[in-house]
């Protein structure tokens, strides 16, 4: 059976603790798209940890995990990660990475930097880990897979040699001043990424496919959420990849069918890293007090530490993002955070042009819509130590509900504290 963990909002939902609970039951992991400028904060037996670039499930040791063809591989992140979760008492987890991911180059990193320098204020707010500029390449056909690195010298310095006249001519053209790359120290860095990657790299689709036949539980891991996609997302304002549960298909290399349960990550409340439209945002002491008692330890953006952007659980994007996802079930998330509220707004609807509209339209649109919004009274109490769902309070039980009823998908898990523990199956 193949299960999929993906984002319903902007990302920041909360995925990581959900894939780490669910992962006690699969037999492997994927992570299928997207690279390291997102993480997903999980806390367990062992501590906090924010991964970037490994799925979250490697804190279990029977789960093989994989980071499959789609992902953007940073291998300076998966060392780094994999040696800390070491270091701090976890044991050495399985790993698999696909021979056809593709590289996070030095030089994309660079290349992002530079660019968002050269717009200024107009920049992408990017989180400058090279993920535009890798993508570029890959579509470009400029990129090098894992197998790349693993072949004789010759043709991998023959096409470092071709790439670089491309990257050295963008740079006089677009970042004067910038020194130019040299092949190489590129090809050093390859081959330092080649003895990082000996003992994890081969052929991922190979083995999910005997997984297949032999029907193991895997679930699909998705970075981000559905507003950040680069087809469906708030565009031009999203990442460079497809967050979508229809993309694992492709980035972990499984057939479409196979993909039988799609759980929507939707948080109780909204918040966003980054530049773009966000219609139920809010501001000022609101939004401080809302921040600083979010998540664990607040909403900072796991990779960079900026503070996020916050806002009231906004329905209607919500429900656009459950379809988008083709959601057959959503885990609802941060529950507990909202427990000081007295009151507790809610986005229904937008207001566009003077007209009330239900659904979320494309950014052009988007830019001028206003929230509507509809105020439901809170339970003023912490609800972390609660285990079944009808314990919750009455006013709790009824904010369920009602976001429930407008996104029109089952809310069957309700996460009500940042721990593994702080689950409730409804």
């Amino acid at each position: 059976m193949v299960k999929a963990i993906v984002g319903a909002n902007w990302g920041d939902e909360g995925k990581g603790k959900l894939t780490d609970v669910l992962a006690q039951e699969s037999d492997i992991v994927v992570r299928f798209q997207g690279g390291s400028n997102a993480g997903h904060t999980i806390v367990n037996n062992y501590g906090k940890f924010a991964l970037h670039q490994m799925p979250s499930g490697v804190f279990h040791q029977h789960i093989t995990n994989i980071i499959g063809n789609g992902v953007a591989l940073s291998v300076e992140n998966f060392e780094a990660e994999l040696n800390e979760i070491v270091s701090r008492g976890v044991p050495v987890p399985k790993m698999l990475i696909s021979d056809r991911a593709q590289i996070v180059m030095p030089y994309h990193k660079l290349f992002d930097a530079y660019e968002e320098e050269r717009l200024g204020k107009n920049s992408f707010g990017s989180t400058k880990s090279g993920i535009a500029p890798f993508y570029s390449d890959k579509y470009a056909k400029i990129g090098f897979q894992v197998n790349e690195i693993f072949d004789d010298e010759a043709p991998l310095k023959a096409k470092i040699e071709r790439v670089l006249e491309v990257k050295n001519a963008q740079i006089a053209a677009l970042y004067p001043g910038k020194p130019k790359l040299d092949a190489d120290e590129i090809y050093e860095k390859l081959m330092e990424y080649k003895a990082v990657l000996a003992p994890h790299a081969g052929d991922a689709f190979d083995f999910i496919q005997n997984a297949l036949q032999t029907q193991q539980n895997i679930l699909l891991e998705g970075q981000l959420g559905s507003l950040k996609d680069t087809d469906f997302g708030i565009y031009p304002m999203v990442t460079s990849s497809n967050t979508i549960a229809g993309y694992g298909a492709v980035g972990a290399g499984i057939p479409p069918y196979e993909i039988t349960e799609i759980i929507a990550v939707v948080k109780a409340y909204s918040s966003a890293v980054g530049a773009g439209e966000f219609v139920s945002e809010i501001f000022g002491e609101q939004a401080d007090e809302l921040r600083n008692r979010g998540g664990d330890g607040g909403e900072f953006g796991a990779t960079t530490g900026r503070p996020r952007r916050m806002g009231w659980l906004d329905l209607v994007a919500s429900r656009y993002g459950c379809r988008v996802q083709g959601a057959t079930k959503v885990a609802f998330t941060v529950l507990d955070v909202l427990g000081y509220l007295d009151e507790i707004p809610v986005c229904v609807g937008y207001e566009l042009d003077g007209k009330r509209i239900d659904c979320f339209p494309s950014t052009t649109n988007l830019k001028r819509c206003k929230p509507i919004l509809e105020v439901l009274p809170g339970w003023k109490c912490d609800i972390t130590g609660i285990k079944n769902y009808a314990d919750l309070p009455e006013n709790c039980r009824n904010y369920i509900e009602f976001a429930e009823k407008n996104i029109g998908i089952p809310f069957a898990i309700i996460s009500n504290g940042a721990k593994r523990e702080n689950i409730i199956y409804k």
